[in-house]
């Protein structure tokens, strides 16, 4: 799935589909560039990463995203910011990220630090199309992205076992396109996912340092709360 050629975010942006025949379009011409050769950083690296949410309001068609950039190694918050914006595409599983990233790529342009890996509340190779909110947006930000979702969208998977850092397979078919991933003993799993330029088992070992003492990483968990905030606030 590694094709070379640069894309140009500007360029997606002023040219955003409008409709799902131009979503799934955008998807098969963009999937391609999703990179799977990389390892990704190792957890507790030196470096900053970023979680990115997103909250809506549809009775006004609004949503706020949030970055939360963290200390990769001691998980504490260096920087945040937050963007708010108009609802600019349906409701359509499988094509949320036309809903939510051009109000994320705003979020993730105020931070003051550059991320060096970036956790979405959501999928990346564990997708219909083998394109989630995580790929779509490590491919057009050329950032290492990881998707960890709350369920496991269409797929099946076995319970991991019952202790923290035990994983399963997600499956479609024969094919593994994440993995169940069991952050604390006696709570449910999540479901981790490659988005762009890191590998699974490296995906899955970053989620769990980032999840030390929650069922969620803490990543999503101070995204999850700022964009409430914005929303609240908008």
């Amino acid at each position: 799935m590694d094709t070379p050629g640069t894309i140009s975010c500007d360029d997606e942006l002023r040219n955003w589909p409008a409709d799902e025949d131009q979503a799934r379009a955008a998807q098969d011409r963009l999937r391609p560039h999703v990179r799977l050769d990389e390892p990704g950083p190792e957890p507790g690296f030196e470096g900053t990463v970023v979680g990115v949410d997103v909250a809506y309001d549809d009775a006004r068609d609004v949503v706020a995203a949030a970055a939360v950039a963290l200390d990769a190694r001691t998980r504490a918050v260096v920087d945040e910011a937050t963007a708010v914006g108009q609802i600019s595409f349906p409701y359509v599983p499988g094509l949320l990220a036309f809903r939510e990233i051009p109000t994320v790529l705003d979020a993730l342009a105020r931070l003051t630090r550059t991320p060096d890996l970036v956790v979405c509340d959501g999928y990346g190779l564990a997708h219909p199309r083998r394109f989630g909110l995580a790929s779509h947006l490590g491919v057009l930000t050329g950032l290492p992205t990881i998707g960890v979702a709350k369920n496991p969208f269409t797929f099946r998977y076995a319970l991991p076992g019952p202790d923290r850092g035990a994983t399963s397979p997600l499956l479609d078919g024969t094919e593994e396109v994440g993995r169940a991933l069991r952050t604390q003993r006696g709570v449910k799993p999540v479901f981790v996912s490659v988005g762009h330029r890191i590998d699974l088992d490296r995906a899955c070992a970053q989620t769990l340092h980032l999840a030390a003492h929650y069922r969620l990483p803490e990543t999503t968990r101070a995204a999850d709360a700022l964009c409430r905030r914005a929303l609240a606030d908008a």
